[in-house]
């Protein structure tokens, strides 16, 4: 016979990525080796979320004015693991096996009046050894405000308020299916262990512990006849010493024994899953701690971009504003020249004027006479670029005297 098992999972905000992209199959590896990929195709949604759970989740929360404070230490989410025996899936065929699922889909909807709308996803997974079901829902309560208002509130520990309430959930479950005709026995409920449907594979192997038990069978000897009792009337003491109470003693201690080891071993798996579900925990804080790094590493390149793309402006910006000042400088310069040039002009005609006015009172025949008699005893031209040559050479001249 095979079990209703339907187990319990809280998650934090922080744990909504993973549990995303495990469940809606957004990996490209996994570390389950049980998951079988040219079967992932055979998975289907009894809900399917329109997008991420934390952006799904935001969106219910507004759109149906969810109340309750979130912190980041807050359980905002639970997810159910809903599955039964291999055996008991590959009796009843692929149909019933739908229909076992939709059995438990509506089962969450009914219990505690959650409500269809505050699930976030339901995905059958059939890519595995075992067909289970992942369904995510928002642990909404119904209660009423402080004015006397009934309102919607997200709340994980008065969802899950009473000290049974595991087991509370394992009865209706367990009712709910076998009032929908699916032969299964009640699953067995844990308020201390909680595991993910990897681990709960890996650590638990209910079938082969059934086995076990079903093998381990608790032999008693004998009891003798009534009627045999009256052979023991001599040394009576004794036999009954002998052939009743010890038999039974050594039974016991037998038992005893076993029952020690059966301890030990239990123990040990305990500790197993508790060193399981650490590592879950770390796994998962190290993967939102990575996803905080990548997130940090690109707003520190976006930065960077933006202050290499400021600098870049800030250079051009400087390179327009120079070639600005140097071509009003060049404006400015050209207009000292042009007005130089014309006061230059004028003081040549001036001193042409001047040339004639002189040849004329002193009866000189032409002006390049008394130019060039004036050049040669002055080493003064008229000529601009003649008046830098001689410049130059006289400059050179001085030079070579001082040497």
């Amino acid at each position: 016979m095979s079990y209703a098992i339907i187990r319990n999972v809280k998650y934090k905000r922080a744990n909504l990525t993973l549990a995303y992209r495990h469940n809606e199959r957004k990996n490209s590896h996994y570390s389950n080796k049980n998951i079988d990929k040219s079967r992932t195709y055979l998975n289907y949604h009894l809900k399917e979320p329109m997008q991420s759970y934390e952006k799904e989740f935001e969106r219910i929360r507004k759109e149906h004015n969810l109340k309750g404070q979130i912190k980041d230490v807050s359980n905002i989410a639970c997810e159910y693991i809903i599955t039964s025996g291999k055996e008991f899936f590959e009796q009843i065929g692929e149909e019933e096996t739908k229909r076992y699922f939709k059995t438990a889909y509506d089962f969450v909807c009914e219990y505690k009046d959650l409500g269809e709308q505050n699930i976030l996803s339901a995905v059958v997974h059939m890519d595995e050894e075992t067909p289970h079901m992942h369904l995510v829902f928002i642990p909404v309560v119904h209660t009423l405000n402080k004015q006397g208002q009934e309102i919607d509130k997200i709340a994980c520990s008065e969802f899950w308020k009473a000290k049974d309430s595991y087991r509370k959930l394992q009865d209706a479950y367990y009712e709910y299916i076998r009032n929908h005709h699916f032969e299964v026995e009640r699953g067995i409920e844990s308020d201390r262990i909680h595991l993910s449907v990897k681990d709960y594979k890996e650590v638990t192997n209910f079938e082969k512990t059934e086995k076990v038990l079903k093998d381990t069978l608790l032999e008693l000897t004998e009891m003798p006849e009534v009627k045999d009792i009256r052979k023991f009337m001599i040394n009576r003491d004794e036999k009954i010493q002998n052939e009743i109470i010890k038999p039974r003693d050594d039974l016991i201690q037998e038992l005893y024994k076993d029952n020690v080891a059966l301890h030990k071993e239990l123990t040990k798996q305990a500790m197993i899953i508790d060193k399981a579900e650490t590592f879950e925990r770390e796994r998962t804080n190290i993967y939102y701690s990575n996803e905080k790094l990548q997130e940090k590493c690109n707003k520190l390149e976006k930065e960077l971009e933006d202050t290499k793309f400021d600098m870049k402006f800030d250079h051009q910006n400087e390179i327009n504003q120079l070639n600005y000042q140097h071509q009003r400088e060049i404006k400015r310069l050209k207009k000292q020249i042009e007005k130089i040039e014309r006061i230059l002009e004028n003081v040549k005609e001036k001193i042409q004027a001047f040339i004639q006015w002189v040849c004329k009172k002193l009866s000189v025949p032409t002006e390049e006479k008394i130019i060039k008699e004036f050049e040669n005893d002055t080493y003064i031209s008229f000529d601009i670029e003649r008046q830098m040559t001689i410049n130059n050479d006289i400059e050179k001249e001085n030079n070579a005297m001082e040497r």
